[in-house]
């Protein structure tokens, strides 16, 4: 192969967006990654947080008792309104199930986010179903209750689906892409 040419494996890196190039690529793939298992690392302390506060019956007393004490919910309908609400949540099972919920969703986030950093197929096609899946859920969320966080979050999931659809697209390609001989220069 002369200097001046190139073989088609380089032509075809240089194709495309920038961020889909080799380098670039498996930089953003372990960004990712670590997005993903941070938001598992909040949904775990936030599930165990919630089994820890609905297993504690005492801890609601001792709630109860110190809001009558010290800040006269006798006279306090607004805190005393929230202190019931709060003890019928507890009550009804809510938050054990949310907290279950919470636990599994940050399983399948640690499960996303290490099968991606270790560039794994597997971890990238569970990353896009995951991911894509509760993008309608997020724009429901975002016309009831509109906000900056939910349409950042909003936009970060749909980068993410949309970067990992591109690599396992152009991954896909050059795996099926019938390997061609490179011919030797003889000069």
């Amino acid at each position: 192969m002369s200097v001046g040419t190139r073989s088609s494996a380089a032509a075809e890196t240089e194709r495309g967006p920038r961020i889909l190039r080799e380098h670039y690529r498996v930089r953003y793939l372990k960004l990712i990654a670590v997005f993903k298992m941070l938001k598992g690392v909040f949904l775990l302390s936030l599930g165990l947080s919630l089994i820890f506060l609905n297993s504690r019956t005492r801890w609601m007393e001792w709630l109860s008792d110190w809001a009558s004490d010290e800040l006269l919910v006798v006279h306090s309908r607004t805190l005393q309104y929230l202190l019931n609400q709060l003890q019928n949540v507890l009550a009804h099972g809510h938050l054990r199930a949310t907290a279950v919920l919470a636990l599994i969703y940050s399983g399948v986030l640690f499960t996303e986010g290490i099968g991606v950093y270790l560039q794994k197929r597997w971890g990238e096609l569970l990353m896009v179903i995951a991911t894509s899946a509760l993008i309608p859920l997020e724009i429901h969320h975002l016309f009831v209750h509109p906000s900056l966080t939910a349409v950042a979050i909003l936009v970060v999931n749909c980068f993410i689906v949309w970067f990992l659809y591109r690599v396992l697209r152009r991954d896909h390609r050059r795996r099926d892409a019938p390997a061609q001989p490179e011919l030797a220069n003889v000069s």
